[in-house]
């Protein structure tokens, strides 16, 4: 299959995808959230998070599978897969301001995930995540003969997995500094203090997020990219 075909078809699976994550948080929003989404959190049945870490799980292995059914290399498995995440990752926030007028601005804080721990920041971090994983996704996939197969050189990989690393420090540092303040470490891996961790969490409300932390990530992320376009680029 030719690649704009792959392209219109992962950026439409994509697309809906973050349709439908923004709608299963409309439906959380309206239930425990009925006067709009904020700090600190409200007490959710534990069942229910452990089914949204199922779907947050779920939701990976489906942006996965779509990078490993649209790729022919192992790389280019990889391109794809990150391309899936961005779009998915955009058109959720696009979706939840054109439904219902959230976030209000780039800066409003969020809740992005919850594997393994919850991470929080402003909408405009994942935002600019998402545009620098496109930038990548392009170099990989678009930028290269049909005919040569591109290889990302284990310096690349290092900065990239750094990066990335940092990046999720950035997210979560904050939130697990207040848990472990508050919360020994055997009480926040024993299962017989889950309500009382649950209990805990919900007092967490985000101060400031440690952008500097974030944009050493991200800068680690744009060598890794330039270090590949230098490469490609250079050998035409």
């Amino acid at each position: 299959m030719k690649k704009p075909v792959v392209f219109f078809w992962v950026s439409l699976f994509s697309i809906a995808m973050g349709l439908f994550e923004c709608v299963v948080v409309i439906y959380l929003r309206k239930i425990y959230y009925p006067e709009g989404f904020s700090f600190p959190l409200r007490i959710m049945d534990p069942d229910i998070i452990s089914i949204e870490l199922f779907r947050e799980a779920a939701t990976l292995i489906m942006l996965i599978a779509v990078g490993v059914i649209a790729g022919r290399t192992l790389t280019e498995k990889f391109g794809w897969f990150i391309y899936s995440f961005a779009i998915w990752d955009i058109f959720y926030y696009i979706f939840l301001k054109l439904l219902i007028d959230w976030p209000e601005s780039l800066i409003t804080w969020d809740i992005l995930f919850l594997i393994p721990v919850t991470w929080v920041g402003p909408v405009l971090a994942p935002l600019i995540n998402s545009f620098t994983m496109i930038i990548l996704a392009w170099l990989i996939i678009w930028a290269e003969p049909p005919s040569k197969q591109l290889l990302i050189r284990p310096i690349e990989w290092v900065l990239l997995l750094l990066g990335s690393v940092i990046v999720i420090i950035s997210f979560t540092v904050d939130y697990i500094g207040f848990m472990t303040h508050k919360l020994s470490f055997h009480m926040l891996l024993d299962q017989s203090f889950r309500s009382t961790v649950l209990n805990t969490a919900i007092c967490f409300s985000p101060v400031s997020f440690p952008w500097l932390v974030f944009f050493t990530g991200v800068l680690l992320h744009f060598c890794a990219i330039g270090l590949l376009a230098f490469r490609k680029f250079s050998r035409r």
